[in-house]
């Protein structure tokens, strides 16, 4: 019997000890900082000449690694072996392939400053997001491993004495995993654990600007007795790589999150029949949100303005679960909007290899522009309380930007920035400000700061989000415990780190036999 499962722990870093360990994880990573990584392909290790170049967005200079890049006679040779492998890897007994995750998150267990200190440097997250990252990626395996065992007999039906029935689920096949640069380790290690854990194969195309710390969880999955040619590590571009593989006949489904506009590229693309397809592909996507914190005036508002700051500006705010809107009923709007300025005035924007460091550098330049971009247009929707300057001379840094009396139609209040930037709205009740944040193409997370149990019950029923919180920030889901995954605009509501995700990646058989 495997024993219940309760999250990964996170790391307490005023405790010395645990501070210096982290310091140790840093070091073991810049030893290996600039190397070269190939792609794996049924186990064998394929170098190419064009390479990915992944840099430290803090300081662009310094280049994390060197990873081989994927063309499409590579992808195509990556399907057949993922497809041929799935022959073998669908009969694999489910306690076999639990044993692979539940191993995995022992090495990543033992080594997890390490991977804590790759997050900080290939994708810029001060030390307690990616000490949470790599937790969350622990609590992924650990959970997948155990809903698996929970699942591989089925479910029960009726039999009657003259036929003995079974409902029971078998793996789809080849899954093409798309991953985010945000959770760079997490989302990665969780949408690919979960296709592997159900029986199928997968080809791997991780976030281009975070492509080391996948290499290095391949290194993982070896070591936990993976065989060879059920997870394929392909590095290469979504036009390109990407395409081809959403369209090619054998892959059944594709799991991905990342962009609505990417998103909703691969959800028409893999729709389409092509040549030698026998199935309808399976799409799972996490495509972003516009999340909003909503106020009353019986809230605490002290708890009101620090979940705002914190829910807006952790990791730089490029979280698809990130507060971007702040509406508040307008009895209390100047002293919460005020008194989340005062918190944004102390937070510590830098290097975020520094223990101090709040908030470090965003992505890369694309997004670097795009922030700037959307800060521009705010100037002209509100005022401008803090903010709204960037640096991107040395890495990609953005302060933490807020911009007051902004219209509820207004860009920033609609669009999805993906960095950043908070924009405060003021409502005239309870009701406007749920309308207010209803009125998005998006429905990932929201929370309500509150002390009225009829607003709190109405916002259950009303507020339109696939995770709503209250009297907290609208971040931080836990794996089993807040599963995770937004309606309309947000993606197909798959909730990752829920009881119902891994039947996502498998196909419901009945089995009936007469006696």
């Amino acid at each position: 019997m495997v024993v219940p499962y309760k999250h990964e722990p996170f790391t307490d870093f005023s405790i010395e000890e645990n501070k210096k360990a982290f310091e140790a994880g840093l070091k073991t990573v810049e030893a290996y900082l600039g190397n070269d990584y190939d792609l794996i392909i049924g186990g064998e290790r394929i170098s190419t000449e064009d390479k990915i170049v992944s840099v430290n967005p803090s300081n662009k200079e310094e280049v994390i690694g060197r990873v081989s890049k994927a063309n499409r006679e590579l992808a195509e040779k990556a399907m057949q072996v993922a497809y041929e492998t799935f022959q073998t890897w669908r009969k694999s007994s489910s306690e076999m392939r639990a044993n692979i995750l539940f191993k995995s998150a022992a090495i990543v267990r033992r080594r997890k400053h390490e991977f804590s200190a790759i997050l900080v440097k290939e994708a810029g997250k001060p030390w307690n997001e990616a000490d949470a990252d790599t937790a969350e990626a622990i609590d992924f395996m650990e959970y997948y491993g155990r809903q698996m065992l929970k699942l591989k007999d089925g479910i029960p039906v009726e039999s009657r004495p003259i036929e003995h029935n079974r409902f029971s689920y078998i793996p789809l096949g080849v899954g093409v995993v798309i991953s985010p640069w945000n959770f760079a380790f997490a989302i990665m290690a969780g949408m690919t654990t979960a296709a592997l854990v159900s029986g199928n194969t997968v080809l791997l195309k991780p976030a281009s600007t975070t492509p080391v710390i996948a290499a290095k969880f391949m290194e993982v999955l070896e070591e936990a007795g993976l065989p060879a040619g059920v997870v394929n590590y392909i590095p290469g571009s979504g036009s390109k790589v990407g395409d081809y593989l959403v369209d090619h006949a054998k892959t059944r489904f594709i799991s991905f999150t990342g962009s609505r506009d990417v998103g909703l590229r691969i959800y028409e693309r893999a729709s389409k029949l092509n040549e030698g397809q026998i199935w309808l592909k399976r799409v799972i996507a996490e495509m972003g949100g516009k999340d909003t914190i909503v106020v009353d005036k019986e809230a605490d508002l002290e708890l009101a303005a620090k979940s705002i700051v914190a829910s807006a500006f952790g990791f730089t705010g490029q979280k698809c679960s990130a507060c971007s809107r702040a509406v508040v009923v307008e009895d209390v709007y100047d002293e919460v909007l005020n008194r989340a300025v005062e918190l944004t005035k102390e937070l510590t924007v830098g290097d975020p290899t520094q223990k101090a460091t709040f908030m470090g550098p965003v992505n890369d330049q694309g997004a670097y522009d795009k922030i700037i971009s959307y800060v521009e247009i705010g100037k002209k929707e509100g005022k401008l309380l803090h903010g709204g300057e960037g640096d991107d001379s040395k890495g990609w840094f953005i302060q933490p930007t807020i911009f007051a009396d902004v219209a509820e139609d207004a860009r920033i209040m609609k669009e999805e920035i993906f960095g950043p930037v908070v924009a405060f709205s003021k409502a005239r009740d309870f009701d406007h400000a749920i309308d207010i944040a209803n009125n998005t193409e998006y429905g990932l997370t929201g929370a309500v700061i509150s002390n009225n149990r009829a607003n709190i019950e109405k916002a259950k029923e009303d507020f339109h989000v696939g995770n709503l919180y209250f009297n907290r920030g609208c971040t931080g889901a836990i794996v089993g415990y807040q599963p995770f995954g937004g309606f309309n605009m947000s993606g197909t509501d798959s909730k990752a780190g829920g009881p119902d995700y891994l039947i996502l990646h498998m196909q419901a058989k009945t089995t009936s036999e007469m006696l």
